[in-house]
């Protein structure tokens, strides 16, 4: 089994983070796992994308080519990324922050990460452990507990019980 996953977004909202954390999960679940990150150079606000690939056996290829599973927190993201999405892959946008999804060959996750986040939290900057805990849910690449030891390992201290407490909201949402 190879699972080839890119979160993408605006920087500032977490998806270098959040990509960290599902290959750290995925490490903890014995699978290998290579994760890669870029940003533009102004970080906040410009696009942002981490990749994670998660394998069973060795992975040759540090890069994603073609996604199994493709996360988009801003429209740009979805624009910019949905090329690269396998057909029958697994799309996962944020509906607040993305108004206009394509029409793709792939099961299409509305989340309302951003508007639970800010009702829930009070802060958007949560939205995506929201995505992560919804990802979880729908795709079973990495197991929820090993998902809360990767958030532990990495947020700071302060932050690891809101974190996990989005994971879980996430994962409790019916989409």
């Amino acid at each position: 089994m190879k699972v080839e996953v890119r979160i993408s977004g605006l920087g500032g909202q977490g998806v270098i983070l959040a990509g960290q954390i599902l290959g750290r999960a995925a490490v903890h679940d014995g699978k290998n796992a290579v994760q890669t990150q870029s940003y533009g150079a102004e970080a906040r606000g410009s696009a942002a994308k981490s990749e994670v690939i998660i394998s069973d056996d060795k992975i040759g290829f540090p890069v994603v080519r073609k996604c199994d599973i493709l996360v988009a927190m801003s429209q740009e993201a979805v624009e910019k990324n949905v090329k690269d999405l396998k057909e029958d892959g697994i799309l996962v946008v944020d509906s607040l922050m993305v108004k206009n999804v394509p029409k793709v060959k792939a099961r299409v996750f509305k989340v309302p990460a951003t508007e639970v986040a800010e009702k829930s939290f009070q802060a958007k900057i949560y939205a995506n452990m929201i995505m992560l805990g919804t990802l979880t849910k729908i795709s079973n690449i990495v197991s929820k507990s090993s998902v809360e030891r990767a958030i532990k390992e990495t947020v700071p201290k302060k932050t690891i019980i809101t974190n996990i407490q989005a994971l879980k909201k996430g994962a409790e949402l019916s989409i």
